[in-house]
């Protein structure tokens, strides 16, 4: 009996993965995973043997991954970013229980697009935040608005994945309208487009105006809560140190 492994391996950059995805993804006989995402990791790894599968094939790879995994082979199915957070992990494990498969199964956590994208903005995830993707094709539109209003009204930072498209030309607005209902409208944010990549970019504007700032569905969208403020460039949440040690004043 072979072994597979879920891999996250970050943004996509060799420098943003961790030593154990490297390491699994040169211990496998075969790397299996969307078209794009192992076209990232060919680069980095010429001699590997790879199959990938088209958007949409999700399930067909995963029994694919298994079937060879059965055969003893060891298998390494990567993700961008973290393989447990919208990645394949999850997918993964149920169709080995509706196979009654007993091949094992390992997931490698990656540096996940959130986290990438508040280091490039400075530290606006200091404090509780919810990471919510505005992509209606596994929720439906009334659940995904009902989740930012839940953090709207418990002032969490919010992450937003998958933000804008052509057909969800106007989430991000409806999003910040609602949000703007619980905070004020300059509260910041901040966007980076294709967060640790080479063509990264990002750029700092405020809640109520959102709507006119470069979104893609290569965004990361960090909206702050009602303490996250803008110095220097830097988007920050304190998290109250000031607060307990008494030396307060850092943002005024």
């Amino acid at each position: 009996m072979g072994k597979l492994y879920a891999v996250g391996f970050g943004p996509g950059g060799y420098e943003h993965m961790t030593v154990k995805a490297i390491e699994a993804i040169k211990n496998a006989d075969i790397v299996t995973g969307y078209t794009t995402y192992v076209d990232m990791m060919k680069p980095y790894f010429p001699d590997k043997e790879y199959l990938s599968t088209p958007m949409t094939k999700e399930i067909d790879r995963c029994a694919m991954a298994l079937d060879l995994a059965a055969e003893g082979k060891t298998i390494a199915m990567i993700s961008s970013g973290d393989s447990g957070i919208y990645g394949m992990a999850g997918i993964l494990h149920e169709i080995a229980m509706e196979k009654k498969s007993d091949v094992e199964i390992e997931t490698v956590p990656g540096v996940t697009a959130a986290s990438m994208a508040a280091s490039v903005l400075g530290a606006p995830l200091m404090h509780d935040f919810a990471v919510i993707s505005l992509s209606d094709l596994m929720t439906p539109y009334n659940l995904i608005m009902k989740r930012i209003d839940c953090a709207g009204q418990g002032d969490m930072i919010v992450c937003l994945y998958n933000p804008k498209s052509k057909k969800r030309a106007d989430y991000v607005e409806k999003a910040a309208d609602i949000l703007m209902k619980y905070r004020d409208p300059k509260t910041p944010v901040g966007i980076v487009r294709h967060a640790g990549r080479a063509e990264e970019s990002s750029c700092i504007t405020t809640l109520d105006k959102v709507k006119d700032a470069p979104i893609d569905m290569f965004s990361i969208v960090i909206i702050g809560n009602s303490n996250t403020y803008v110095k220097e460039g830097k988007m920050i949440t304190p998290r109250g140190y000031q607060d307990k040690y008494g030396f307060g004043g850092l943002h005024e």
